[in-house]
């Protein structure tokens, strides 16, 4: 390539002062300022840089948390005896005037309190917190052959959309007791814990995550581990009674063997069971009857906070950088004014011994860039004065050019 490589600016990245200024008694004060400033910069940074690493590790695992679903149980009735002052003619062709209810069970979550309005998240649908619903009707078959049995499994797929609840419409007008089953569809996947497992952990229903880490927090408390081999788990007299290790044989168990010995006392939880009842004799109430259940779920708003923790806006990051770039610069000038006093103060204490020895200074350089030593006061290598390439030099012309100069200049000076 013939056109010049423009040569890249090195930046600039030290923001260190000398020590001169900062053991200076005038400069004393802002000096320890400074430095107390750098110090809390660098514990800042590495707390910061700490915490992006655990924010991130916990986003790995996604971050968790209970909130409450309510729901809404109501119905409505159309045809009956009292809605049309005792005369009702019904078509049964065309379905008009035939006694009949609807039942509605809807269901949303409520707000969380004093939740900022930027950490809202879209509510989600009723239909995709449950992953089964059943509603038993209690009427008798051979009177109503429609079905006393409703149920909704969840299934992905256009043709099972998410709803915001579920209609049961039948015809009757006989009081009707309805029971709703209800398997709520958790984050993590929840299981009841079976036989004496839970009383010893305290907990009935938790995650099989959850469930090894409180088996493994009782071992810890409990030292149940051994001393020697610290992969042994050892039974303490509750665990004998709950006949908990037992089912390897033996009163120990290996660390790896606890997740297949939690699986065996894991159950699926209980359904939510709810009972209503519907009276087409009388006017529906005004109100929804309304349940309150805990459902455990991903929590977006706290992830959304936690992702923009991590992830740095270019605007701050660039800001900072050139903050950065404006102390390191201070900080060289400093060091460049420092130099220039040093400088000047030496040249006006003796003028000419300071010259001698910047001589000397500037000779000593001039050795080292040719590869040459002191040689009976020379500054070049007898050697190369023998040489007469040494004087076809590029260099050489322009000193006789300008030794001549000087020369000339000099007698007419006199």
């Amino acid at each position: 390539m013939d056109a010049t490589k423009v040569a890249k600016k090195r930046k600039i990245t030290d923001k260190t002062i000398p020590n001169v200024i900062l053991q200076n008694p005038d400069f004393a004060q802002d000096s320890r300022m400074y430095q107390d400033l750098l110090e809390m910069e660098q514990k800042l940074d590495w707390t910061v840089m700490r915490k992006r690493s655990e924010i991130q590790d916990a986003l790995a695992r996604n971050p968790t948390t209970s909130r409450t679903l309510r729901l809404f149980l109501s119905h409505t009735v159309s045809g009956q005896l009292w809605q049309g002052g005792g005369d009702i003619s019904a078509n049964f062709e065309t379905g008009e005037g035939i006694p009949a209810w609807a039942f509605k069970i809807e269901g949303r979550l409520l707000e969380l309190p004093n939740q900022r309005t930027r950490d809202k998240t879209p509510q989600r649908k009723f239909s995709t917190m449950i992953k089964r619903m059943v509603i038993e009707l209690d009427r008798d078959p051979s009177l109503y052959p429609e079905g006393n049995i409703v149920e909704w499994p969840r299934a992905p797929g256009h043709h099972n959309p998410a709803l915001d609840g579920f209609t049961v419409r039948r015809t009757g007008d006989a009081p009707t007791k309805l029971r709703v089953v209800m398997y709520l569809d958790h984050f993590p996947e929840q299981y009841k814990i079976v036989g004496e497992l839970g009383a010893i952990l305290g907990i009935k229903t938790e995650s099989r995550i959850g469930v090894i880490q409180a088996l493994w927090n009782y071992i810890k408390v409990q030292g149940l581990q051994d001393k020697v081999d610290r992969r042994m788990i050892r039974a303490d007299e509750r665990l004998r009674t709950a006949r908990f290790i037992h089912i390897f044989g033996g009163d120990h168990i290996l660390f790896h063997q606890l997740p297949e010995l939690v699986n065996r006392y894991l159950a699926a939880p209980d359904p939510i069971i709810l009972h209503y009842t519907i009276n087409p004799t009388i006017q529906p109430p005004e109100r929804p009857q309304a349940w309150d259940v805990e459902i455990k779920m991903e929590d977006f708003s706290l992830k959304s906070r936690m992702t923009a923790m991590v992830i740095q806006s270019k605007e701050s990051a660039q800001a900072l950088s050139k903050m950065d770039d404006e102390i390191a610069l201070l900080a060289q000038s400093l060091h460049n004014s420092h130099l220039k006093k040093t400088f000047l103060e030496s040249f006006s204490k003796d003028p000419s011994k300071f010259i001698q020895t910047w001589l000397q200074s500037q000779s000593r350089d001039l050795e080292s860039v040719l590869g040459s030593g002191p040689s009976e006061g020379m500054t070049v290598r007898q050697e190369e004065l023998k040489r007469s390439e040494f004087f076809r030099l590029p260099w050489v012309e322009e000193a006789v050019a300008i030794q001549e100069g000087m020369r000339l200049a000099s007698k007419g000076m006199q």
